[in-house]
């Protein structure tokens, strides 16, 4: 395949390299004449562990090369890679300079070509970027229409410093954003000898796929120094706690409490995170992250009241109560509070849920119910259907599997607060709404 990276920084370089060592042609563009001198001398612009023969190599093969000319490296190639900078500003914000002026240079030079042409960003951006910059620009400048007239994907790397080339040859996961199935089939060949999943999906879930992952290798970071310090100011090896706390990939590394939805509840995790922010200020260490999760998790909270709220109605069915599915448990439960408030708002409430209602009965939870929280007791009913008719809104608190089946038997007047993803299928239902989705 004829390739044109745009960009010989970090990302555009070690991507030539290994896009020239697995046989590719490719040319290299960037308007640094010392980088473009470099790379055509097959000599590392950056440092980064074997790049330097990669270059060498497939300089001496011919099949990289590097260029100024924009639009010649565009017309000798049918997929462009957009590998620039996307440096923060003052506010946080991404400034797009480069990727503006990229695209325009791109968008010319494709203006003059008869065949589809493929463009590739890689470049780090927020989503909404490539629909609301590159799109556009590309589209003006070419006066062709993108998914029709040249192709547009958002390819994001995952590369990391000092182990860039390895990270290429074997990354986690290939993740492909598209806006037409034809370029993503395009760029899908250039990956088909790498032993990783592929992802084809749409352009702004790529784009944040992107900072998901490096947001959650930062808060990893912060959360595992947090741990250290308690642990260090305890007489503990950190170290050792945190070997320990890896070896269960069950649980705590792997997807477990990672599908986004309500708040958290239960006997354990609110007060386990008390404990310890109230054992830490003890010691006079600050843990930013850690303290932040209780509030972050009563943000939650109120948002799905406000999704409740939000539908005008009255009278309000809730499913499911329980802090999660297959338990009686209501301490703590986010679903309590929420009732709680709509009952201190004076809405007509019903609640269902078969394990409190066992609970009510004979389990653990009878004296809590009961002396506790009467008032919602005496909402609670026995009946499913009786529950689904009551309510102009109804409320999913749980993944009780007979919830599912519920969800078909409302109607369409009827409002859906789904706080849990009941189906992994949205529901086509005209007035469902996912908390998170």
């Amino acid at each position: 395949m004829k390739i044109s990276i745009f960009g010989l920084g970090y990302v555009g370089v070690v991507s030539a390299a290994c896009l020239g060592s697995d046989g590719h042609s490719v040319v290299g563009v960037d308007p640094n004449t010392s980088k473009v001198d470099m790379v055509n001398a097959g000599k590392a612009p950056i440092i980064e562990e074997g790049l330097g023969g990669l270059l060498e190599s497939g300089v001496q093969a011919g099949f990289i090369s590097a260029t100024s000319d924009a639009e010649a490296a565009v017309l000798c190639t049918n997929v462009s890679f957009i590998c620039v900078g996307t440096p923060s500003q003052s506010n946080g914000s991404l400034d797009l300079t480069y990727v503006r002026r990229v695209c325009e240079e791109i968008g010319k030079a494709i203006k003059l070509k008869q065949e589809f042409h493929v463009v590739v960003a890689r470049s780090t951006m927020l989503p909404g970027s490539m629909k609301d910059t590159v799109l556009p620009i590309l589209e003006k400048t070419s006066g062709k229409i993108a998914g029709k007239d040249f192709g547009v994907c958002i390819n994001p790397e995952f590369l990391r410093e000092g182990t860039a080339i390895e990270d290429y040859r074997n990354p986690p996961k290939t993740v492909i954003g598209e806006m037409d199935e034809r370029s993503g089939d395009l760029l899908g060949e250039l990956y088909s000898e790498l032993n990783a999943p592929l992802v084809r999906t749409d352009l702004a879930t790529a784009e944040m796929v992107k900072y998901t992952d490096n947001i959650w290798h930062a808060l990893k970071v912060g959360f595992a120094n947090e741990i250290g310090n308690v642990c260090k100011h305890a007489g503990i090896d950190g170290h050792r706690v945190m070997e320990i706390f890896c070896a269960d990939e069950k649980l705590n590394l792997s997807s477990a409490y990672l599908k986004p939805g309500f708040a958290f509840g239960g006997s354990c995790l609110p007060k386990d995170i008390r404990a310890i922010s109230y054992k830490a200020k003890s010691m006079d260490v600050e843990l930013p992250i850690i303290d932040s999760i209780l509030p972050s998790n009563q943000k939650q909270i109120e948002r799905g009241l406000d999704m409740i709220l939000s539908t005008g109605n009255k009278k309000i069915s809730i499913l499911g109560f329980s802090f999660k599915a297959g338990t009686d448990d209501l301490r703590e439960s986010p679903l309590v509070e929420v009732i709680e408030r709509l009952i201190g708002k004076g809405y007509d409430l019903r609640l269902y849920d078969r394990n409190v209602n066992l609970a009510r009965l004979t389990g653990a939870n009878k004296e809590y119910i009961h002396n506790v929280i009467p008032h919602i007791s005496q909402l609670m009913v026995d009946n499913l259907e009786e529950v689904l008719e009551h309510g102009d809104t109804i409320v999913i608190g749980n993944r009780a599997t007979e919830f599912k089946q519920a969800l078909a038997m409302t109607s369409n007047n009827q409002s859906i607060i789904d706080l849990v993803r009941i189906s992994e299928e949205t529901s086509n239902k005209d007035k469902y709404n996912g908390i998170c989705w």
